[in-house]
């Protein structure tokens, strides 16, 4: 495993307690930081916290990431724990299960777009100010590939992905001048428990949509997204970065 130098970082990650958020959280204490793990799960993020075992290092938050007051509760509780939040990885999201566009209820799609979109957003609202102050900052936002690309039977899924990206290079133009970067990656699908709430012919289609003929491992991920977290990404920001297997095409 190469070596990643986050050494006195503090490192929030959203979604932190399974899959590739958890993953994350791995690699970073690896690396040297702090991390802050949000989760919407109490139990899940307790004993994440608890499997971590870093004391003083992991501190956990219960948030619902589409209310402005539970993030801003996050936050003062993060910067209790560890003074300040250098790096931002907004990585929770749902699938909200799988159906053609007219198919899919209007409360399934608004909720989708709430937590994958509207979720990065308040979180970036409620941090960047600190990151400011601090005169440094690293955000990155796990969008999909499907943001790209618009997978089918998934629409409401493609378009808060692809709202992400948006939101990734309009933020990383704002703050290009403040050492604050904001970077994006695009994952194909990675075998987390979010596969519990997807079709089996769905899988199949993503299994099918990737050249390497395999799911991303969230370990991979995890390197990728903590490089764009380091002081060793310099000069990228407002960009998106491939993680699927050959997928993307541009």
């Amino acid at each position: 495993m190469n070596q990643i130098d986050l050494a006195g970082r503090t490192v929030v990650i959203t979604g932190g307690a399974r899959g590739i958020g958890y993953a994350v959280a791995q690699r970073a204490l690896a690396s040297g930081a702090a991390v802050a793990l949000w989760d919407i799960d109490a139990e899940r993020v307790q004993r994440a916290s608890d499997e971590l075992a870093a004391p003083g290092r992991v501190s956990t938050a219960v948030v619902e990431l589409s209310d402005e007051s539970s993030v801003d509760a996050a936050v003062a509780a993060t910067l209790a724990a560890h003074g300040k939040i250098d790096v931002l990885v907004n990585n929770a999201g749902i699938t909200g299960g799988n159906g053609t566009t007219w198919e899919l209820a209007p409360d399934v799609w608004r909720r989708v777009i709430d937590v994958n979109l509207i979720g990065p957003y308040l979180t970036c609202r409620a941090v960047v100010p600190h990151m400011l102050k601090e005169g440094y900052g690293r955000i990155v936002n796990i969008a999909s590939v499907a943001g790209k690309e618009g997978n089918p039977n998934a629409s409401h899924y493609s378009a808060s992905k692809a709202g992400l990206i948006g939101l990734t290079k309009s933020l990383g133009k704002e703050l290009a001048t403040k050492n604050i970067l904001v970077n994006a990656v695009t994952p194909a699908a990675a075998k987390t428990e979010i596969f519990d709430s997807m079709s089996q012919q769905h899988i199949d289609y993503m299994l099918s949509k990737i050249p390497m003929n395999r799911f991303l491992l969230p370990d991979e991920a995890a390197s990728l997204i903590l490089w764009l977290a380091s002081e060793d990404c310099a000069f990228s920001t407002g960009a998106v970065f491939d993680l699927s297997g050959g997928r993307a095409t541009y």
